[in-house]
């Protein structure tokens, strides 16, 4: 193993980002040896033998980069706006993975404390973002951590509003929610651990920029479809 071509470990979860990041591992000439939603495997070999995957669950990929158990990652933003490490970079904007963070209720929800109830309850498992945004709007909230079926908690009075990601918003429309206030796009963004960024530093850089190129090459021929399907 030389020197100049040291080995990179990428931190990935099943499911939509993954698939939708292996045409841009396609695209930088990297493909995993295994499919990980069929095999077993945790770690994947790729056909880059200095190159592994490790599969976690998403909501450690910002962990094992910061500590070094990976070089880079491929993170939801949600998750590293909960995660708030300062041991990694985020060097690039994937556009993958694409929804919303939203405060969602009832029709007649209000976003405002009321005379009965004072301090609003919000269900959430994004508990850091839901206490910013409301602290930006000088509001003190009670939150409630969920880790599922969000959609439940004002159905049944547990909380007041929720606070999750939407992407077609058919699951609110399902329940009787909708979308009420805005706090974030999400997308999946690269991360990269402080360490690795200097010390691999030409291979690192040269994956981002190749992953960088796929981005804008996606970017273009999704506005050139746009435009076809606009003159048509």
């Amino acid at each position: 193993m030389s020197d100049d071509k040291p080995t990179l470990t990428i931190a990935l979860s099943k499911g939509r980002i993954f698939e939708q990041a292996l045409p841009l591992l396609a695209a930088a000439d990297l493909h995993p040896s295994e499919d990980p939603e069929s095999s077993r495997k945790l770690i994947l070999a790729t056909n880059d033998p200095c190159v592994k995957l490790v599969i976690i669950r998403a909501s450690d990929v910002p962990t094992y980069v910061e500590y070094g158990a990976a070089d880079l990652g491929i993170a939801g933003k949600d998750v590293l706006l909960e995660h708030g490490g300062d041991g990694l970079y985020e060097p690039l904007d994937l556009r993958i993975a694409r929804c919303r963070l939203m405060v969602a209720g009832r029709p007649d929800a209000s976003l405002e404390p009321t005379a009965a109830r004072g301090r609003l309850r919000i269900a959430t498992k994004y508990v850091r973002s839901a206490e910013r945004h409301f602290a930006a709007k000088g509001q003190q909230v009670e939150i409630i951590k969920l880790y599922g079926s969000m959609e439940l908690s004002p159905l049944v009075g547990l909380s007041d509003l929720i606070v999750d990601l939407v992407e077609s918003g058919g699951t609110l429309k399902a329940n009787g929610l909708v979308p009420l206030e805005h706090i974030g796009d999400i997308s999946s963004r690269l991360i990269v651990n402080k360490a690795a960024w200097k010390m691999k530093h030409a291979r690192v850089t040269g994956l981002v920029e190749a992953l960088r190129a796929a981005v804008e090459g996606n970017a273009g021929e999704r506005t050139a479809g746009e435009r076809m399907g606009a003159q048509g």
